[in-house]
């Protein structure tokens, strides 16, 4: 009899439980005067306690629902690490604010107005220290571009096929769009690529991992990003894995970053 009370107590308390809300937003963007997809995942714990936010960038062709599309059970994962997950759609951006294109600014919408609107509409972490991003393929580009530049904004930043090298692939994904053609607009090619950041960066300053699957056509790019850090004495995580530049090895890899940041918020939190 105590068995089957317990077990029906049990029963009960699953049903109350309550489970990570999924979000469909418009967010206004004032310094491109339109209004941007973005879907959100916060969890239960947010209810109660500010949490650090995840922001997930997608890749070329892709949407806000990306990364729900390839990792399913991240509502489940921001329960159980008590992260909220933001999914800003990018369009084919490359996350800048284009030298070219007065209204494509979204290093401005990701790295300002995003992040004032989702501290100002969720409970977060509202600091450097409980924020971090990551994406995949254009958005692993975005993601390390934005937190390299906008260290005071994130502390950790991620990319998992990354092209953090524009410059070999100047006919590609509509780059062209917002730089121009590289033979004519040499300098903006230049001085919008990830790995020329580098010699920029201080050592300490942000928490960084990124990896690339050995048949990937970014991973060589992805080989010397990894040696200008280490010339330059920057700490971080480089993991090179077989796989290819698809959503089976991301759904994979994300999993080995989300962990890296938990470790992270939790140093910070310390």
């Amino acid at each position: 009899m105590k068995t089957f009370i317990l077990t029906i107590l049990f029963f009960c308390a699953s049903f109350g439980m309550k489970a990570a809300r999924v979000d469909t937003l418009q967010v206004e963007s004032p310094s491109m005067k339109k209004r941007i997809e973005v879907i959100v995942i916060s969890p239960d714990q947010a209810e109660q306690k500010p949490c650090p936010v995840v922001y997930l960038l997608h890749g070329h062709g892709g949407n806000a629902r990306t990364w729900l599309g390839i990792k399913t059970n991240l509502p489940e994962i921001a329960d159980e690490k008590g992260f909220i997950f933001v999914c800003p759609y990018g369009e084919n951006s490359w996350y800048w604010d284009s030298p070219l294109n007065k209204d494509v600014r979204f290093e401005t919408f990701i790295s300002s107005e995003l992040v004032a609107f989702i501290d100002a509409n969720y409970r977060t972490i509202a600091d450097r220290k409980g924020r971090a991003i990551t994406g995949l393929s254009m958005g692993g580009h975005g993601a390390m571009w934005n937190a390299i530049r906008h260290s005071d904004v994130f502390s950790a930043a991620g990319s998992t096929s990354g092209g953090v090298d524009i410059r070999p692939f100047p006919k590609n994904w509509n780059m062209s769009d917002q730089l121009g053609d590289q033979e004519t607009h040499r300098e903006n090619w230049e001085t919008h690529t990830v790995i020329n950041l580098v010699p920029t960066m201080k050592p300490g300053v942000l928490s960084l991992i990124f990896d690339c699957g050995e048949s990937d056509f970014f991973h060589e790019v992805n080989v010397n990003f990894h040696r200008a850090l280490l010339e330059q004495g920057i700490e971080h995580d480089f993991i090179t894995r077989p796989g290819n530049h698809d959503s089976f090895y991301w759904n994979n890899s994300i999993d080995y970053q989300l962990l890296f940041f938990q470790k992270h918020f939790d140093r910070q939190a310390n």
